[in-house]
């Protein structure tokens, strides 16, 4: 499939780390700007000290985030951010991304939580108006673009992560380590619930981020039950660091209707519950469900490479072969654009070589990131738009632009 064919095809990124998708060169001006110390200060260094092609584990591959978080520190970083990020994806040919980020990771003196959403929101809505005012796009020669923001709550965090965070101890020095992690994923759900119907922000949904193992989904039910009862998208990172099993949570305790990664989802291996007794009818059952139920699963191709030893030299390997064999929802993300260096068109290329994809097996996948996306907008809207983005995905495919 040509390079030109992938560029031009509408897409959509709806696994995108807000922190982990800053633009290299604004890093550097950001920390400089905000007295945040780097490991070097040069492009090249950071590539080789700090974003590499490849890392020992998920830990690893997460201590970067601690500058890139260190540097939107204030409003106009995080506008900043969100604006450029979804000009990166503009150019690429990207036409709807959701935007994911833990608001709480932000938040310090004179920087609430909604502050950090409200600027993130602004920065997704100067971007839109812009590409949207763009003569071939409002002539409706080309697609719209429009974004969302998914609310982060994570599994696990101590008060080191923020002042954010940091509160939830201070206000709850006698708690249990698990009901101050369920009370911080609360803040986020009622956050995301009261922006999105009160304030009419752009947050579309609410996920649920970090460290599996050790950290289970259900100790976060109840916040996402605020988020089901407000109608609020729900996806959950699960099957990236743990086994079946935590997918499995995901959709049974948080009614995920996408999970990010899965990529341990075929995995007898992994699964760690005693009371499982027959495994491979488990994993069976597990991904005849996910099948059945269209939920749809995130795929990172490059930065579960670069985080599982077992796939660094073969992507082949990756589970994301299995998963189109059964005909699960799949549909192509970028996890982090910087942290990963890559792009929706690189990660399109790079399953197209390593699974053999027919253009119209690459057309599917992606129409499906726009219907299974948790666009901002009513269903007759998200229809309307779902029908241009066919419409000129077909075009493009048959040669006629």
């Amino acid at each position: 499939m040509k390079a030109d064919i992938i560029r031009r095809l509408p897409k959509t990124d709806l696994h995108c780390h807000l922190d982990g998708s800053l633009r290299l060169p604004s890093l550097i001006e950001m920390c400089r700007e905000r007295r945040v110390s780097l490991p070097s200060d040069t492009e090249e260094g950071l590539r080789e000290l700090v974003f590499r092609p490849q890392y020992a584990n998920l830990a690893e591959y997460l201590a970067g985030f601690s500058y890139t978080v260190a540097a939107l520190s204030d409003v106009e970083a995080l506008e900043r951010a969100a604006f450029e990020l979804c000009e990166d994806c503009q150019a690429e040919g990207v036409r709807y991304v959701e935007v994911r980020f833990a608001p709480q990771l932000h938040v310090r003196p004179g920087l609430e939580l909604s502050d950090v959403v409200r600027a993130v929101d602004r920065g997704l809505r100067r971007a839109t108006a812009a590409f949207n005012a763009r003569p071939e796009v409002a002539g409706g020669h080309e697609p719209r673009f429009a974004a969302g923001m998914i609310l982060c709550a994570m599994r696990f965090f101590t008060g080191e992560f923020s002042p954010g965070y940091k509160r939830f101890f201070d206000a709850m020095p006698e708690a249990p380590i698990h009901e101050i992690y369920a009370a911080a994923s609360m803040e986020v759900a009622r956050a995301a619930a009261r922006l999105r119907h009160d304030e009419g922000l752009l947050v579309v949904g609410l996920d649920l981020a970090g460290q599996e193992k050790g950290y289970p989904a259900d100790e976060h039910h109840v916040a996402y039950q605020v988020a089901h009862e407000n109608f609020l998208g729900k996806t959950v990172h699960a099957g990236e660091d743990y086994g079946p099993e935590s997918i499995f949570q995901a959709i049974g305790d948080l009614h995920a209707d996408r999970v990010g990664h899965g990529t341990w989802l075929f995995d007898e291996s992994r699964i760690q519950d005693p009371r499982i007794e027959d495994r491979k009818a488990y994993v069976e059952s597990l991904a005849q469900y996910i099948a059945d139920k269209r939920i749809t699963i995130e795929v990172c191709l490059t930065s579960n490479q670069q985080t599982v030893p077992e796939l660094a030299g073969d992507l082949s390997k990756h589970p994301f072969g299995e998963m189109r064999k059964r005909r699960l929802s799949t549909t192509f993300c970028t996890d982090n654009r910087l942290v990963s260096d890559t792009t929706v068109s690189r990660e399109i290329a790079r399953a197209v070589e390593a699974f053999d994809l027919t253009e119209r097996e690459v057309r599917d996948i992606l129409i499906y990131g726009f219907k299974r996306s948790f666009y901002p907008g009513t269903y007759l809207e998200k229809r309307t738009y779902v029908r241009e983005v066919i419409d000129y995905a077909d075009r493009v495919m048959s040669g006629s632009i």
